[in-house]
């Protein structure tokens, strides 16, 4: 499954557009690159944790040429599957599949309760 599937699978069930899914989709993605990059954690209960893991300035060497090359301290982000998500993927459990809420149909106008009629001025005699 790709970002495109995931997009028309969620518009699908929860009957949105797919401009509205994909506009969501998205700002979640740029909002945990940005949360991810400086350095804070992304929790998802139920899913995982995203995360950034710092990696030490180490020597490598050039497969083409055998020498030595220092590569550089950096930053590479890490994903951590929680615990429930592992145990779906292990088939131990089943995905929970939750239903769209319920779209809430128009609210219906009462009909206006005409006063009781008033009795009409007594006959003069």
């Amino acid at each position: 499954m790709n970002k495109a599937d995931l997009i028309d699978s969620v518009a699908a069930k929860l009957g949105h557009t797919k401009r509205d899914v994909t506009d969501i989709v998205e700002s979640f993605i740029e909002e945990t690159k940005k949360a991810v990059a400086s350095g804070e954690r992304v929790a998802l209960s139920g899913f995982g944790i995203f995360e950034a893991q710092a990696r030490k300035a180490r020597l490598g060497r050039n497969p083409r040429t055998g020498e030595t090359v220092q590569i550089k301290a950096t930053k590479t982000p890490k994903f951590r599957a929680g615990a429930e998500f592992k145990a779906v993927v292990s088939g131990n459990k089943k995905a929970a599949a939750k239903k769209a809420p319920a779209k809430k149909a128009p609210a219906k106008k009462a009909a206006a309760k005409k006063a009781p009629a008033k009795k009409a001025a007594a006959k003069k005699r």
